[in-house]
């Protein structure tokens, strides 16, 4: 009945060819119009998990704590430059509420400069004052001058300090040195900055002292490609307008989710469109080398593109846009829904070359492809559809699109190839249709058809212990181009164990359960630290604060002059700078050592700078003063600290701990390496032992990773069971269904156990291109066995075979482009598909032949009767 049905549609369609060529160009133009018109992404990657019991915990967390999606980091040369460009830029960002509603220094502003010490531990804030104290003299040099002449000044009264005996030339050693390396690149014209921190630590400061960080939660608009682009491009505006990089040397790099995104987006956004054109470049390729009749590929792809436009605009009508999986469904149309098209025209070339009349050949192709093609196209579709009840939302949209565009693709190649082919009657094939030159491989696997399947299956059984090793990479940044500029950032930033973004969180009802909680965590192995809102007040205060006191009585005169003395003019500058020269070149005399080696240098240097016009002077300043000013201040400020406590802690520090509520949240970092995907599965399995309620990125990134593999697992069952169902109600045998799927399942088996060979992970993006074997190969699979019940022999060589093989090499097309994307997400899917492409092909064209055996009854001559002459 359906074979009668698609016979009688096929040659409706050769009658009325000009209405059906003109609908389907309407239906071509209306649906792409359409689909332009309303076609969006929706990129909340959120959105693409159903809500969970896990994504709710994160859900109920962000809504509580709102993640600060965008990090600044800003890196200087020097601890203060590096304080005051976030300083300058927090402050800029936060007068834009409208676009950044949300603006806060975790680790830097007004709070740490002046409570800082109490972080640190007694002895080291002892350590510390009595370092000033004794460095009083010079202190007040430079408080009551803060200028390039007091700077000058202060140097002359350390060379008399060498010159009295108090202190020894080696140990200005290295504060020389210092100033030698700002002088060099002031008289080089180069970026010049200074540190004093640096100069009174006496070595080089780590990395996080020259780096701080500013979190900013952005007003996001996910209608366009990239939400966050506004913000961000906001943050390197204001950046510019400080002019941070001329003036203090500073950076501005952005990471976090938003930028990350962003940047992925648009990595996918020019990757996609080249992609889809590479498959359809290649499409025409392989259809030429199939049809060697440019009149056939016009057929087949105009048949190509009206479904590709039609599935468009019925995915937008149904989804309303696409999500970062569904989006896929256009190279994967291109690859799979041509594969109709072309099993129809290699038919009808075939029946061309026996019937020279075309009506009478597309009746007979017709006759011959119809039901192979109708049951292909429905267990292909069914086995999308199976994605459907699926809680991973990318998938199950995916499903939906591409299964509806399956049966569009069927419909398609039964109407508008034939109408096409009436129109522009390509000549007859005077050749037959097929690989003549495959007949002895054909006959050496019929003969030897126990061994082959002896073989294949204790191959593939042997393989079996690699699925146990087959591992998935749960964490997406993997996914992202690892040279986008927010991951190279985050990577950089993973290499701390204290900002790896990796972490588990927590919400407590109340700060003391925080507290409790944290100190469960933090007895797990697989946790470094742990922090609360109470890790923010430190120890000892008492014993720090009266040390601090004891000091700034000290250091309280020489810090606050009673009087500042005016700024200099250049000249008085200049006597300064020479003065100094001259005071290093007494101390030095004949003297050898690092001391008098580096106080040589520097009096050189200084020598030049004096003899150098104002500007060059002027560089000087500005790379030796701001510096001076700023820690003159902060030091001011840190001698005069008050106890913290949780009611004396900053009102936006306080906010992203503790709820008013009185909930409070608590983090866990993890211990190892954070980019490793075994310590972060480790740590988050371990956490929720402890603590099932946790929530984070490290545990969204494991659960999610559960939750993709559960749905695939449930789709790849769901999608057996009915395509069995469909193929027993077709097929109407158990053992038919059987040499139908049992080649399927081994070319999944292969599949996987080649991926753990290949050192090939699986994760959130190429784990599809296993349901899709299931549809690319069950349709392969129908054909031979529609041909095998018909009585055909020979299948190696047959016209089926010529026909598969192209159609194999279209799909592998289609994913090679994808596989070349510079997205490694989507060319990861493509190595996937193209590897399980492989595997399908060869299952269905060398090993579901040799497993049929002989037909059941042998057909030597084509019977007029429809059900008969099913397809080769």
């Amino acid at each position: 009945m359906m074979n009668s049905a698609i016979v009688r549609i096929v040659d409706l369609c050769a009658r009325y060819r000009w209405t059906v060529i003109i609908a389907g160009t309407l239906l071509m133009v209306g649906t792409a119009a359409f689909a332009v018109t309303r076609f969006s992404i929706n990129t909340d990657v959120e959105s693409l998990i159903a809500n969970l019991p896990w994504h709710e915990r994160q859900v109920q967390l962000t809504k509580a704590f709102p993640q600060k999606a965008i990090s600044a980091v800003v890196k200087a040369p020097t601890a203060e430059n590096a304080e005051l460009a976030t300083n300058a830029l927090a402050q800029a960002l936060a007068k834009n509420t409208k676009l950044f509603p949300l603006v806060g220094q975790p680790e830097s502003g007004d709070f740490f400069e002046r409570n800082g010490l109490l972080f640190a531990s007694p002895s080291e804030v002892k350590q510390s004052m009595e370092g000033l104290v004794n460095a009083r003299p010079v202190l007040s040099q430079l408080a009551g001058d803060p200028s390039l002449r007091g700077v000058m000044k202060a140097i002359s009264f350390a060379a008399q300090g060498v010159q009295a005996g108090k202190i020894k030339l080696d140990q200005l050693a290295g504060p020389l040195s210092l100033a030698q390396r700002t002088l060099s690149d002031v008289l080089s014209g180069k970026p010049a900055s200074f540190s004093w921190k640096e100069l009174l630590q006496g070595h080089p400061l780590p990395a996080n002292q020259l780096r701080h960080f500013i979190e900013v939660q952005p007003t996001l608009d996910f209608t366009a490609l990239q939400p966050g682009r506004e913000a961000t491009e906001a943050i390197h505006r204001a950046a510019a307008d400080l002019n941070l990089q001329n003036k203090l040397g500073a950076s501005v790099e952005l990471t976090g989710q938003v930028p990350m995104n962003d940047d992925q987006f648009s990595v996918i956004r020019h990757s996609a469109v080249r992609d889809t054109l590479t498959a359809l470049l290649g499409v025409l390729i392989i259809l030429w080398l199939a049809l060697r009749s440019w009149k056939i590929i016009a057929a087949v792809f105009f048949s190509l593109m009206v479904g590709l436009a039609a599935t468009a605009a019925l995915g937008l009508a149904m989804v309303g846009s696409f999500n970062l999986i569904s989006i896929a469904f256009f190279v994967l149309f291109v690859g799979l829904g041509v594969d109709f098209g072309i099993q129809f025209s290699v038919r009808y070339r075939s029946e061309r070359h026996d019937h020279p009349d075309l009506r009478q050949a597309l009746r007979s192709a017709a006759r011959k492809a119809g039901n192979p093609l109708a049951l292909a196209a429905g267990a292909t579709a069914v086995g999308f559809f199976a994605f459907l009840p699926t809680s991973y939302r990318g998938l199950s949209e995916l499903g939906l699109i591409a299964g509806c565009g399956m049966l569009i693709a069927f419909a398609c190649s039964i109407t508008l190839v034939p109408a096409m082919l009436t129109v522009l009657n390509p000549p007859g094939e005077t050749d037959a249709v097929g690989f003549k030159g495959l007949a002895p491989l054909d006959d050496l696997l019929q003969r030897h058809r126990i061994a082959v399947i002896a073989g294949t299956v204790l191959v593939v059984l042997a393989g079996a212990p690699l699925l146990m090793h087959l591992p998935f990479d749960f964490n997406p940044v993997n996914l992202q181009s690892p040279t986008s500029a927010s991951v190279v950032t985050y990577r950089q930033l993973q290499k701390d164990p204290e900002t790896t973004g990796n972490d588990a969180e927590v919400l407590a009802p109340s700060i003391e359960q925080a507290d409790a909680i944290a100190k469960r965590l933090a007895e797990l192995p697989e946790v470094s630290r742990t922090l609360t809102l109470s890790s923010f007040i430190p120890s000892d205060q008492d014993q720090k604060i009266a040390t601090l006191k004891a000091a700034s009585r000290s250091l309280g005169t020489a810090l606050n002059p009673a009087k500042q003395q005016p700024a200099p003019s250049d000249q008085e500058t200049i006597a300064a700078i020479q003065g100094a020269a001259d005071a290093l070149s007494r101390i030095t005399g004949n003297q050898k050592g690092a001391g008098a080696d580096a106080a040589r240098e520097v009096s050189g240097s200084l020598k030049r700078l004096a003899s150098a016009d104002a500007v060059v002077r002027g560089r000087a300043e500005a790379a030796i003063v701001p510096p001076l000013t700023f820690d003159l201040d902060q030091l001011r400020k840190s001698l005069a600290p008050e106890a913290i406590t949780l009611k004396t802690l900053p009102p936006n520090l306080v906010r992203d701990w503790l709820l008013p509520d009185g909930s409070a949240r608590v983090q866990a970092l993890p211990k190892g390496d954070p980019n490793d995907t075994n310590v972060l599965r480790t740590f988050a399995t371990a956490v929720l032992r402890a603590e099932p309620t946790a929530t984070g990125a490290a545990i969204s990134y494991y659960e999610s990773g559960r939750a993709v593999t559960t749905a695939f697992i449930e789709a790849g069952i769901l999608a057996l069971i009915a395509i069995a169902i469909l193929l027993f109600i077709a097929l109407r045998r158990v053992t038919d269904v059987l040499l139908t799927l049992i080649p399927l399942l081994l070319a999944g088996a292969v599949t996987l156990e080649i991926c753990v060979l290949d050192g090939l992970a699986l994760n959130f993006a190429n784990i599809i291109a296993l349901p899709l074997l299931l549809g690319v190969g069950v349709a392969f699979k129908v054909y031979y066995i529609m041909a095998w019940r018909a009585g055909k022999t020979g299948l190696l060589q047959s016209t089926l075979t010529r026909a598969v093989v192209f159609s194999a090499m279209t799909n592998a097309i289609a994913f090679g482009s994808m596989w070349s994307s510079s997205y490694p997400g989507m060319s990861s899917m493509g190595e996937m598909m193209a590897l399980a492409l492989l595997c399908t092909m060869a299952a269905a064209v060398l090993f579901q032949p040799v497993l049929m055996g002989r037909p059941r009854q042998v057909v030597t001559t084509p019977e007029p009767y429809p059900l008969r002459e099913a397809a080769e």
